[in-house]
Order: C-alpha cells, then sequence, then structure tokens
C-alpha cells in the first residue's frame, strides 16, 4: 500500500475550507470541557446525526466518551479569540472572558453561530483519530456568518450577506402547512 507524505498531505488539507466548532461536555460534578474543532459535519437527517473526529490523545476525548454527551458550538464570524483559546493547551477556556451557560445539561458559548446537544451514538475507529456519531437532542441558530478556517487562517463565507433570505411571513405561512 502506497501512502503519502504527511506534510503534502497536511498542506492539500490546509486549503479545505473547514467550519470552526467549539466541542463541549461536562463531567460527572459539572465541571466545563471543551476543545476547538475543525472536523465537523452532519452526517444524516434519519435519524439526525452529526460526527466530529478527535486525535484519540485529546482530553476533551476522554471527557466525551465518558459522559456520553457533546455539545457542538459552531462560531460565527469575529469568534476567533475563542477559537485559539479553546485550542492552546494550559488556557483559560471557561474563564471570565469566554460567556457561556449550561443549555440541556452541556457548556454553550453564548453569541455563538449556532448550537447542536447530541447523545454519543457511536464510536468509529479511524487511524490516529476517532470519529464520534452524535444524535443529535436538540439545537439552535443565529443569522450570522460562520467562522470557517482555510489556508491556516479564520474568515467567513464571502457572500454571506448577500444571500436571498425568506420573509418570516413565509417562512409563519410555511411552517402552517
Amino acid at each position: 500500500m502506497t501512502t503519502v507524505d504527511a506534510n503534502r498531505f497536511r498542506a492539500v488539507m490546509a486549503a479545505v475550507c473547514a467550519p470552526v466548532t467549539v466541542v463541549t461536555t461536562s463531567d460527572a460534578i459539572g465541571i466545563p470541557h471543551g476543545a476547538t474543532v475543525s472536523s465537523f459535519t452532519s452526517l444524516s437527517l434519519d435519524p439526525p446525526l452529526v460526527s466530529v473526529a478527535f486525535d484519540r490523545r485529546s482530553a476533551l476525548l476522554a471527557q466525551v466518551l465518558d459522559a456520553g454527551r457533546f455539545g457542538v458550538n459552531l462560531l460565527g464570524q469575529g469568534q476567533d479569540d475563542l477559537a485559539v483559546r479553546f485550542a492552546t493547551r494550559g488556557a483559560d477556556r471557561f474563564g471570565p472572558e469566554t460567556a457561556w451557560f449550561t443549555d440541556h445539561g452541556l457548556p454553550r458559548l453564548r453569541d455563538a453561530a449556532g448550537w447542536v446537544a447530541c447523545n454519543l451514538d457511536r464510536v468509529v475507529e479511524a487511524g490516529d483519530h476517532l470519529l464520534l456519531l452524535g444524535l443529535v437532542t436538540d439545537l439552535g441558530r443565529a443569522d450570522l456568518p460562520p467562522l470557517v478556517y482555510a489556508h491556516r487562517t479564520f474568515g467567513t463565507h464571502s457572500r454571506f450577506a448577500e444571500r436571498p433570505r425568506p420573509l418570516i411571513i413565509d417562512h409563519i405561512a410555511a411552517c402552517a402547512r
């Protein structure tokens, strides 16, 4: 089996736009834990499943496996500081500079562009990572531009503000049908 050079693989993957999320959980005594994760995606509509990938050495991975639950905070434009804080070893992630609250028993970051609460559905072995599949139990979103990461820099979808949006009346009418 031929494999590619790890540095070349890393360089090519750096060009792929990835959502920036902070995955959170709480331990048995309610202490919050979290880390920045860019390997997040929706997986299934029926049942509603998402996936996140963790390096096997991740301290948060052990916390999520123990808790059996996790939250995914989808960061918005301008929340680069949160992404960096939750990616920095030894940082006071839930200190006074981080606005957060508990939602469905999980730490949730205030002003995030989206939120997904999950029960751990299963764990899939994937090389030096584990892929966690989460069954979505609650979610929400704000109409904010998403934070993405590509070419080793943060940004957002360049045409977010230009996209067409349904009128609220149209949305209400559609829900009434």
